[in-house]
């Protein structure tokens, strides 16, 4: 271990204790096939300035989003992120920061976390939210695991197919050791839930989930999902977008008792897929059966405005095996960004941004399925992502555009193999309308 501070007789006086001559004994129960022997083939040392040198030339074989016109989506957006989320953000109060136990130290950062908590529950219509979890995913799947122990009537959890597939596997990991199923429910040609199959499910069931718009972009009728599954006592999960949800009714609207989703939009590059920020908000009632923490507003014996952690669902406290979740942190600083952008964006700046999307969309969409043999995939109303159909495999015409400096959009195929010629194509206000006119012009010529 030559990059640990300990001297040999640190090492002897260690192993000793635990009864052991050497290091490798520690791995003697490996089998010898799953061990390493000999020397790593790595190239030779390089000083500071070569290695700078030769970070800079793999770096320089990437092309950035600067460099690119990139219509893809599928959960990771390129929005405009204001200069002041870095600035703010990077602070070294904030930055450097481990998330905050010790309220009397804490004070600015658990007010950021207590702001943020209050513009989610605001945008989803909710009555609470925890100050963050780790990305979408967990947070539905942490979801599900509050209703499996809220209802006591059925033993599946109901999950489309066009929810997204990341967070469909998260879902199915986290069941893995659970006393609860997994049962996927189709989609229809329109792109929706099939109502049908849907509703087919119900008695035996828990939960349902609705992604709305879901991951092809199309707007799920939310209501009437909702009324299906509390007529036969179910609890509802709404998995939603932050920037959406501001043209978009949002889950509490509908009727949906929790609702989830990842907030990589507000504040957060693409990031080549991480770190995000997964947000959870609920009912009041379900409130003590929350993952995460929340932080509450309190008054000192002075009477002064304080902000403390006033619920920590967690077994690492008193909680232990009754525990609702072993969430045990969170991203504080991506909630810390996200709570800067909506701050400086406000509802008017977060509306323009989510009606630029809807707009160039459709104005997208409408351009691309009247060219020959390119038609829309899905027949529903749509919001900022659309599935387009190509004249041959998309994965195809992706690579194709690709060497041109243009993300044509995410092969449907890649999640849903069935759908080999499915583009998905995303549109934010980072695409201008000669980015779309280019877009269009390009794939004239893929046939």
């Amino acid at each position: 271990m030559p990059f640990l501070p300990n001297t040999k007789d640190d090492v002897k006086a260690m192993l000793e204790t635990i009864g052991v001559s050497a290091i490798e004994d520690l791995f003697r129960d490996l089998p010898d096939d799953a061990r390493f022997s000999g020397l790593l083939d790595l190239p030779d040392p390089l000083s500071e300035q070569e290695l700078l040198a030769k970070a800079g030339e793999l770096a320089r074989k990437n092309r950035s989003l600067s460099e690119s016109i990139s219509f893809l989506g599928a959960g990771a957006y390129h929005h405009y992120i204001p200069a002041a989320v870095d600035e703010l953000s990077g602070r070294a109060e904030f930055y450097t920061a481990y998330t905050p136990y010790q309220p009397e130290t804490s004070q600015g950062v658990l007010q950021a976390f207590f702001e943020y908590q209050t513009m989610i529950a605001e945008l989803t219509a909710m009555d609470v939210a925890n100050a963050s979890m780790y990305d979408g995913g967990s947070a539905l799947a942490e979801a599900v695991l509050l209703a499996r122990g809220a209802v006591r009537k059925g033993s599946k959890v109901l999950v489309p197919a066009n929810v997204h597939p990341e967070y469909r596997n998260v879902v199915k990991t986290y069941l893995r050791y659970h006393l609860a199923e997994y049962v996927e429910v189709p989609y229809g040609e329109d792109g929706r839930v099939d109502f049908d199959a849907m509703t087919g499910q119900l008695p035996d069931a828990f939960a349902l989930v609705v992604q709305s718009p879901n991951f092809f972009g199309i707007v799920e009728d939310g209501a009437a999902l909702t009324r299906a599954a509390h007529d036969a006592g179910l609890l509802v999960i709404g998995v939603c977008d932050p920037v959406t949800m501001m043209v978009v009714s949002p889950p509490g609207e509908y009727g949906a008792d929790i609702a989830v989703g990842d907030a990589q939009a507000c504040g957060m590059p693409p990031y080549f897929g991480g770190p995000y920020l997964g947000f959870f908000a609920a009912r009041q009632k379900f409130v003590r059966r929350m993952p995460g923490r929340l932080v509450g507003q309190t008054a000192d014996l002075e009477g002064r405005r304080g902000f403390v952690l006033t619920l920590q669902p967690r077994e690492q406290h008193i909680r232990r095996e009754k525990a609702t979740s072993n969430i045990c942190t969170n991203n504080a600083l991506c909630a810390l960004r996200a709570t800067i952008y909506m701050s400086l964006l406000g509802k008017c700046g977060m509306e323009k941004i989510a009606l630029h999307g809807l707009q160039k969309a459709h104005y997208l969409a409408g351009k691309l399925s009247k060219l020959p043999s390119y038609n829309l995939r899905f027949s529903a109303p749509f919001c900022r992502e659309f599935v387009i159909e190509c004249p041959k495999p998309a994965d195809a015409v992706m690579r194709e555009l690709s060497p041109k400096g243009i993300f044509a959009g995410v092969p449907l195929c890649w999640r849903y193999p069935e759908e080999k010629n499915a583009l998905l194509i995303a549109v934010t206000e980072m695409n201008s309308r000669s980015d779309c006119d280019l877009l269009v012009d390009t794939l004239k010529g893929v046939g």
